[in-house]
């Protein structure tokens, strides 16, 4: 008996590279799905060639490497120029292409837009294969790392630490130089305090700069990243990506970066997806973090029906009266209490971030016989009122009123993130600048929604359906090169 032999090295083999991709290789999808969009609108550098200098490379070449890479968790440049020398399915997807890593990294730098049109586009084909519906959408967040860490990131706190620590150490230096009499110490001295200037004047400098912001922190290698807690207990500097769900196939329709927290994002996501798929109307599913006054009210407006979780009560302690039991009278103005008593205000708004609120109590809490049981406040129960309270209402109503509804969210939205972070390894980022992480995270989406696809309907209906937008391409392409022709000719003309 004898080992399994190979194959000789030296032999010569007539071999021809389709015969070593096999059919349901994920390197044919992407070749279709990047043969059928449209490359002219959507922004890509170096699309129309100059008559003069070296011919760069196709966009579409770059565009495949890249979702090819991305579903293989090969994400840095260097990594994709390794395998497009090593990878057999790189060979045949490329043409045999061996871009540097200065190429393949300057065309995710500079295209960040046209990624996202990618995104945007494919997201369109599926309204139009049928796999979105557009009448429940699910939003929600996800956190990842930036280039950036948590010793590059400064609040004020950390700012004014560090000059006080800076200051401590110059006083005990000038303290230790007044008592020296040896010339070799006050020179070791004297260096130490230019030394904690020059640390001094970086620290105002941050501080000139954070004040100027309007901001609450500053980071110094990616100006745009933010500390917030990324995991259950673990902070770290980074993005907050928002994403949005159709409920029908659980697609991907919209993505962008957002603040800190998700309490300013809920319009910002609801309202572009509907522009994206031209809806009337629809529902959105968002946990308690979405839960704003102005942001419900935004949607509303725009025909969109909310069913964001409620907020938790604010009470003054978790042991007091909890504000359901106290009813608004919306003709009046004016609450009812537990025991009967009216909470009247004065009608004068208090300005609060992003939206304004009125107060309401009674002088019947002085001799209130359940004063204890309500409030620890020594001028009685008090009730701040948004003004969008109403609003707020009609919201929380509906998610209680349809709770097996709303507990689709998490069957909508959520899971994706899993995917994306723990099986692609999409924890971090390896870009600068809002616009350039955004061009990662619809990178991802756009796999993520081809790779559903073939889940949905399988490889080969896929494939089927991609090809039916290639006529209107190749129609696309001819009517440009009819617009390129005209124009050659008017300038002709004109010369």
């Amino acid at each position: 008996m004898n080992y399994i032999v190979g194959e000789n090295r030296n032999q010569i083999q007539m071999i021809a590279l389709e015969q070593l991709v096999a059919p349901d290789s994920w390197a044919r999808v992407i070749d279709l799905f990047v043969d059928i969009l449209p490359i002219d609108e959507l922004g890509f550098k170096h699309v129309k060639l100059q008559s003069e200098g070296r011919p760069p490379y196709n966009p579409v070449t770059l565009l495949k490497l890249y979702l090819y890479g991305y579903k293989h968790s090969i994400r840095s440049s260097r990594k994709l120029e390794h395998s497009c020398k090593v990878n057999v399915e790189l060979w045949w997807l490329l043409g045999g292409l061996m871009p540097s890593f200065r190429t393949i990294a300057y065309f995710r730098k500079n295209n960040a837009e046209a990624f996202r049109k990618v995104f945007r586009q494919f997201v369109l084909m599926l309204k139009d294969m049928g796999l979105i519906e557009g009448e429940t959408i699910g939003i929600d967040s996800f956190k990842i790392f930036a280039q950036n860490s948590l010793r590059n990131n400064y609040t004020q706190k950390k700012i004014d630490r560090h000059l006080e620590y800076i200051d401590k150490r110059i006083k005990d230096f000038e303290a230790a130089l007044d008592e020296t009499d040896k010339e070799e110490e006050k020179e070791l001295l004297e260096s130490k305090i230019k030394l904690q200037q020059d640390r001094r004047k970086k620290y105002e400098t941050l501080d000139t700069e954070l004040k100027n912001s309007n901001d609450t922190q500053v980071s110094l290698t990616d100006k745009d990243s933010r500390a917030l807690m990324l995991t259950n207990n673990v902070s770290g500097v980074g993005y907050a990506v928002q994403a949005a769900s159709d409920s029908k196939h659980k697609l991907l329709v919209h993505s962008h970066i957002g603040a800190s927290t998700d309490k300013r994002e809920l319009s910002t996501a609801a309202l572009t997806v509907q522009e994206l798929l031209q809806l009337d109307s629809f529902n959105t599913l968002s946990d308690a973090g979405y839960t704003s006054g102005d942001q419900l009210q935004a949607c509303k407006y725009s025909g969109i029906c909310t069913y964001s979780s409620p907020m938790p009560s604010t009470s003054p302690n978790s042991n007091s009266i909890p504000l359901a039991e106290f009813h608004y009278i919306n003709d009046g103005d004016y609450y009812i209490c537990p025991c009967g008593e009216q909470m009247t205000t004065t009608g004068k708004w208090r300005s609060r971030p992003n939206y304004r609120s009125k107060v309401y109590k009674t002088s019947a809490c002085v001799n209130c016989s359940i004063r204890e049981k309500c409030t620890q406040n020594q001028n009685g129960r008090v009730i701040e009122r948004s003004e969008y309270q109403d609003i707020i209402d009609e919201n929380n109503a509906r998610v209680i009123g349809n709770r097996n509804y709303y507990k689709l969210r998490q069957q909508i939205i959520e899971h994706q993130f899993g995917i994306l972070k723990r099986q692609w390894g999409f924890t971090y980022t390896l870009m600068k600048g809002k616009a350039n992480v955004l061009s990662e995270v619809n990178i991802f989406m756009t796999i993520y929604n081809l790779t559903r696809c073939i889940t949905i309907m399988g490889m080969d209906e896929l494939k089927r359906r991609l090809k039916a937008f290639l006529p209107l391409v190749s129609l696309y392409m001819s009517l440009l090169l009819i617009k390129d022709e005209m124009q050659k000719k008017e300038l002709y003309l004109v010369i």
